[in-house]
């Protein structure tokens, strides 16, 4: 059962919960998560894809619980997405209905609203774990975001998989606040939690008060959310009672996961995935967490490094590769994008993720950064941005970094470091020449007032190589 903390018959045996949920100001026993969502499941039951405006609201949480109790696959649609966006994932995904709230423009599709205070106890079968239960979408970067179709049985292991390497049990109060269209939020937050059983708080904003205050024992943050948890002192002490403190979705820098280490007396775990694969790397509850790595496979999955004619990279630590992964929560394939599908696996059965990362001799996976934007090939050598990132994120005049490959008669790329902040930049060169290599240091460092970013807050660094 993928939703297994919602058992009936275990529920009226006394498995009931009064505030399994907290969320937008709302409280939910685990008897009104049931009765609530099964009253969704009757509404919804004959469609076969609706679509949900994920805003973090109890109407969210119900629809989507729902239409996974009814086996209707469910469409998380981001609150803010562009108009042009939303119209390709309504017509990509086929959705017949918004489920829930409905955004400014509903496209045409009908709407079915979720009845909050509604309760049914009719029993449904679950369905096949091959069956798919969520249709989400990736961000868009690189052309029109592409539907990635998410099995009950890829969730349930990977759920099964942290809950194992974190010592995630019923007895965790988890506490995040980010959204809930995307896998952090959704698909560990919402559903880890409806799975293993613990009580689940949504702050709203995710800001150091709102995590202060949730007295939660393993918290979800992004860097973002971690950079600020750290300036507000009070409330980084406040977070020293909790079990696990959780990064994910981009790299956290080294400078604030030593302050989290400082204020809170926790080395946060990192851990690395995709909308595609799910989480499949992780540090873990035991083992060590060294900053700026992403740990140890999951249990059930295999990865390797290989250059570019597909030959493997040695795991020493240092030589740059190509990521491929296999595991049992791998998507099979992009919704209606056979082309793309067959550019994402080889003959093997090997995942591209289109990652660059180094493995060293103990199978501690750091990521380097995407393949396409993140590895420089200049004067013979193959560097990582993410590398050249992290240092500079430790100087004090540095705030947001990011770090590209540019055109070079002689070099082939030089590197070129655009930066938020008020260093010097001949000063800020010599710094990383201090850290790394010398060749790995910038050629060059242009001071900017912002980066651009997609609506998922990742830096769009094609646009910065025109910029340049």
């Amino acid at each position: 059962m993928l939703l297994a903390s919602l058992n009936p018959a275990a529920v009226a045996a006394g498995a009931d919960i009064d505030d399994a949920v907290r969320i937008d100001g709302a409280v939910l026993s685990r008897s009104d998560v049931i009765g609530a969502a099964t009253s969704v499941a009757e509404r919804v039951a004959s469609a076969r894809r609706v679509a949900v405006l994920a805003k973090p609201t109890v109407t969210t949480v119900l629809a989507i619980t729902g239409c996974l109790i009814a086996g209707v696959p469910v469409v998380p649609v981001p609150a803010d997405v562009g108009a042009a966006e939303r119209r390709h994932i309504l017509a990509d995904s086929e959705a017949q209905a918004w489920l829930g709230e409905l955004p400014d423009e509903s496209e045409g599709l009908p709407h079915i609203p979720v009845r909050v205070h509604a309760r049914s106890w009719h029993r449904y079968a679950e369905p096949a774990p091959e069956s798919t239960a969520i249709i989400m979408y990736t961000s868009g970067t690189t052309g029109p975001p592409k539907g990635v179709p998410m099995t009950r049985r890829a969730i349930a292991a990977d759920i099964d998989a942290l809950a194992a390497a974190w010592n995630w049990t019923a007895q965790d109060t988890l506490v995040h606040g980010l959204p809930l269209f995307h896998v952090h939020g959704l698909v560990l937050g919402l559903l880890g939690s409806l799975r293993i059983g613990n009580r689940f708080v949504h702050t709203g904003k995710p800001t150091p008060a709102a995590y202060a205050e949730a007295g939660g024992t393993l918290y979800f943050g992004v860097p973002t959310v971690w950079s600020r948890v750290v300036k507000d002192i009070d409330a980084a002490l406040a977070l020293s009672s909790a079990r696990l403190l959780v990064s994910g979705s981009a790299p956290l820098p080294i400078p604030v996961f030593d302050e989290l280490v400082r204020l809170t007396g926790h080395a946060p775990i990192e851990r690395y995935g995709s909308t595609e694969s799910l989480i499949t790397l992780s540090t873990t509850v035991d083992g060590e967490r060294r900053p700026g790595w992403v740990g140890l496979p999951l249990t059930g999955v295999q990865t390797r490094l290989v250059d570019e004619n597909g030959a493997l990279v040695p795991r020493d630590g240092e030589t740059i590769g190509q990521l491929q992964i296999k595991g049992p929560m791998v998507f099979d394939g992009y919704l209606n994008r056979p082309d793309a599908t067959a550019a994402a696996f080889d003959a093997d059965g090997w995942y591209r993720t289109g990652d660059v990362a180094v493995i060293d001799a103990e199978g501690m996976h750091r990521i380097v950064g995407r393949e396409s934007v993140d590895l420089i090939k200049s004067g013979g050598f193959r560097i990582g941005a993410g590398e050249i990132e992290t240092v500079m994120l430790g100087h004090p005049g540095v705030a947001e970094v990011a770090v590209v490959g540019m055109p070079d008669d002689d070099l082939g790329q030089r590197i070129v470091a655009f930066v938020v902040g008020d260093a010097e930049p001949a000063a800020l060169i010599d710094f990383v020449a201090q850290e790394l290599s010398v060749h790995k240091r910038p050629r060059e460092v242009r001071l900017v007032q912002r980066l651009p970013r997609n609506a998922m807050g990742k830096v769009l660094k094609k646009e910065l190589v025109q910029w340049h």
